[in-house]
């Protein structure tokens, strides 16, 4: 592989410049050529990920967090460079979807087993989001979990270092004063209206790393999961988590779940659109999947179940 590492020295509890260098040489002792290069702003990553594709490189990984992960997939959507991960974020969704080890200050030998994996891992196609005119990995959602996200971002590192503590926290205030709204979502023509507190788009199972909430989506099968919850403040928001937790959201009637290729949402008034974690504007908002649109590479423990077409057995 002729790869580069596009590291975020802003990601995750701590800088790991040190052990990104010692796994450049591992890269290399497996005949790999790496390049490693840092961001110093947010889009770094896009252009640097764009960039590395332009100039015939096989792969680009991602040292960083999901939002580094999302910055580099918007360079390299579209394109034949491959993308890898090295997860040394905090939330680190994307690695958790692949069940891939991920760095923490207790387990920094994670990252060792992250770049085994991918010197061990093949090249598969997959759909990628788009919601206006910036890709998504994982997942995009307007409403609740948005506005969280608007409050948070961006984060100092000593915030980092709590993990998910001050979402936590932050999400029970935003929910405690959070009455949802009026809005119109249209899934591949199929129309959802009520007072609404969070519509979540998934490209992958996963949402906030933990949860499986949608069990049949695939990668590579052109469509997205659609999650609709409705309500009207932090009762019916405490609801849905016990539910989702407990693995009974979809027999609740304030949920609707859809698969589909194109979600349009509509509000009464404006509510944030997040993807992969980052803020990027507020409603109204078009998502619609982007078939096979984007090389990555899978590591061997990477479940088959994430998948609906068999390996092509490209690399």
């Amino acid at each position: 592989m002729d790869a580069e590492i596009i590291y975020n020295p802003t990601a995750g509890p701590r800088d790991v410049i040190r052990e990104l260098r010692r796994i450049r040489t591992f890269f290399a002792e497996h005949g790999w050529s790496v390049r490693l290069r840092m961001t110093e702003e947010p889009g770094d990553a896009t252009w640097m990920a764009r960039e590395a594709a332009e100039k015939g490189r096989d792969a680009v990984i991602a040292a960083g967090g999901d939002g580094t992960v999302n910055e580099v997939v918007n360079g390299l959507a579209g394109t034949p460079a491959a993308l890898g991960v090295l997860p040394v974020g905090t939330g680190n969704l994307w690695a958790k979807e692949l069940r891939v080890p991920t760095y923490t200050l207790t387990a920094p030998f994670r990252l060792r087993q992250a770049a085994e994996g991918l010197v061990e891992g093949t090249v598969r196609a997959i759909d990628v989001g788009r919601a206006g005119d910036r890709v998504f990995l994982c997942w995009a959602s307007v409403g609740l979990d948005a506005q969280v996200t608007s409050e948070m971002e961006p984060r100092e590192r000593y915030q980092k270092r709590l993990g998910a503590l001050p979402y936590v926290i932050a999400a029970f205030l935003v929910a405690r004063d959070f009455k949802g709204v009026e809005a119109e979502i249209t899934i591949d023509g199929h129309v959802v209206e009520g007072r609404t507190l969070l519509v979540s788009v998934n490209n992958i199972q996963r949402y906030g790393g933990l949860i499986e909430v949608a069990p049949e989506a695939r990668l590579d099968d052109g469509l997205v999961d659609v999650f609709v919850f409705k309500g009207l403040g932090i009762g019916y928001a405490l609801r849905h988590v016990v539910r989702v937790l407990s693995r009974r959201y979809l027999d609740d009637p304030e949920v609707v779940h859809r698969q589909g290729r194109r979600v349009e949402v509509r509000t009464e008034k404006p509510l944030w659109v997040q993807v992969d974690g980052d803020p990027i504007g507020t409603t109204p908002v078009i998502m619609e999947v982007v078939p096979r649109a984007l090389r990555i590479i899978a590591p061997p423990c990477m479940p088959s179940q994430l998948f609906s077409a068999t390996p092509s057995g490209d690399r």
